[in-house]
């Protein structure tokens, strides 16, 4: 049996030979103290252990091969995409297919330049124009790219070109109610009335304030550092609201309210459970009736999606004035005038606020005003409104609960700043408003109806509340934390019933029997 050195020796001599195939030219140039004892030399400390192979031969050839093809390369021609497709080892195929994204995306720009923004760009020529492109730059890369990649590349630059960037697939999907992006890294959604994150985000900082230009851009607002918060909307009527640096310490912040294409009726509020069909009833008999409502809750409490129901309940034949910062009501009927308020210009001037179109309104001969939220001063020109004719106006107001809501109108009357005396404006609220709905958002998400409350009159300086329905909690809750309650009435008949009358509008007397059905 052979020793263990002649071993070693052979395994050297054999690694020598296949460098010599490898590279014939090259002289045997073998390291001090790398022969075997044959030679009169010991083994050198980078010697090859046994089984190993053969090092230097096969390290000398790779070397040689790798320099070659350094060659080639430098050699080649380089395009955008060679550069694109070529990746260096390690790089993963996510970071190749956002180099190839953000390639592609810098082409398509270049090719369609200033149509991509242009005010009087068909809409739907314009999609056509960037899909084409799309597909033409993406036919030409060199490395394959695969069906389920083509698309999903396709998908998200179209998106960002065409829509809203990473929170467009959020748009669309039906079941998100809000977005809320705080900083181009972090985006929650609320789906079912609950708050979930996202992985999407944008790509930077600058590309989140794209996407916040090209929203309030189309409507005529804007945003910068002079005028850093904004409420916009988008085509479908979705409020947004954007908050900018340097109010936005962490970074830019998007809120997006999303509104169905196809508003919600009475019947999907009944589904919900947010009110009872007794409850319906009674609000529709009170809307045809020109009662003077106020919708009150707190925010996301679905005040707005309540406004729009009731409002769905007047007659067709009458001329509504609906009035709102962002215009957000969707009502169907035939004769329907929207006013928006105006933020100032850069100069600030131009402002026109709320309180500017309730007076307005009454100068065009509206048979019902419609306010989307009193916050101001308004409030007092919305009280003059109903209290000189204009009976059957419809406003929300942010509260909590239904005497809540009288003491909020009466601070923002005095902020009119007309010095009334508290009793006289509580004489106004009285005898102006009829009804309070108040509506409140549960721990499970759910938004529900739980006070429907008739105003009465003053008692000395008070004005005495009664309420028609209200919600029942003592059914409490499910084992999956559902609410189980529901609206039931008092069983007490309110006092404004008479003036229903006098609109030739009348209501069942069992409605507000206790013994019905929820």
């Amino acid at each position: 049996m052979s020793s263990l050195a002649e071993r070693l020796a052979a395994a050297r001599r054999q690694a020598e030979q296949a460098a010599q195939g490898d590279n014939p030219a090259a002289p045997d140039q073998a390291a001090p103290g790398a022969g075997g004892p044959a030679d009169g030399g010991t083994p050198g400390p980078d010697a090859t252990p046994p089984g190993g192979g053969a090092q230097t031969g096969y390290a000398a050839s790779a070397q040689a091969n790798s320099g070659e093809s350094d060659a080639r390369r430098r050699q080649a021609p380089k395009t955008p995409e060679t550069v694109v497709s070529r990746r260096r080892g390690g790089a993963s195929e996510q970071e190749r297919l956002d180099e190839l994204k953000g390639y592609v995306h810098a082409e398509l720009v270049k090719q369609l330049g200033p149509h991509l923004y242009a005010a009087d760009v068909d809409q739907a020529d314009l999609e056509s124009r960037v899909r084409q492109v799309l597909a033409d730059v993406l036919s030409r890369q060199e490395r394959p790219i695969s069906n389920a990649d083509r698309t999903r590349i396709t998908q998200e630059i179209s998106d960002d070109i065409l829509g809203y960037g990473p929170i467009e697939p959020f748009l669309r999907d039906a079941d998100v109610t809000e977005v809320m992006v705080n900083g181009f890294d972090q985006i929650y959604l609320e789906k079912e009335g609950r708050l979930q994150p996202v992985k999407a985000q944008f790509s930077d900082e600058a590309h989140l304030r794209r996407t916040i230009d090209k929203i309030v851009s189309r409507i005529g607002r804007r945003v910068d550092e002079s005028s850093p918060m904004v409420d916009a909307r988008l085509p479908d009527g979705s409020r947004v609201n954007a908050v900018i640096p340097p109010l936005a310490i962490d970074g830019s912040c998007l809120t997006i309210r999303k509104f169905a294409t196809d508003p919600l009726t009475v019947h999907n509020l009944i589904d919900f459970g947010s009110l009872s069909d007794k409850t319906a009833d009674f609000l529709d008999a009170c809307v045809r009736g020109r009662l003077n409502i106020i919708v009150s809750g707190g925010t996301g409490a679905g005040k707005t999606t309540t406004l729009n129901v009731l409002s769905s309940f007047i007659p067709n034949d009458e001329r509504i004035v609906t009035i709102e910062d962002a215009a957000e009501l969707q009502l169907k009927q035939d004769h329907v005038v929207r006013l928006e308020s105006r933020p100032n210009n850069i100069e600030g001037k131009g402002a026109v606020t709320i309180r500017d179109l309730v007076r307005n309104s009454l100068r065009m001969r509206p048979d019902r005003v419609v306010v989307g939220e009193v916050r101001d001063a308004s409030a007092l020109d919305m009280l003059q409104a109903m209290n000189t004719g204009h009976d059957g106006s419809i406003c929300t107001l942010h509260s909590n609960g239904p005497r809540d809501t009288l003491a909020r109108m009466e601070t923002m009357v005095l902020m009119a700043g007309m010095e009334l005396p508290v009793r006289a404006i509580r004489e106004q609220v009285a005898s102006a408003v009829d009804l309070i709905v108040h509506q409140a958002r549960f721990k499970d998400g759910s938004r529900r109806i739980t006070h429907v409350t008739e105003v009465e009159s003053m008692e000395g300086d008070v004005i005495t509340l009664q309420d028609i329905f209200v919600y029942d909690h003592s059914a409490g809750f499910d084992h999956q934390g559902k609410a189980l309650g529901g609206l039931i009435p008092t069983g007490l008949r309110p006092k404004f019933l008479e003036k229903m009358t006098h609109s030739n509008v009348t209501v069942d007397p069992l409605i507000f029997s206790r013994g019905g059905v929820r």
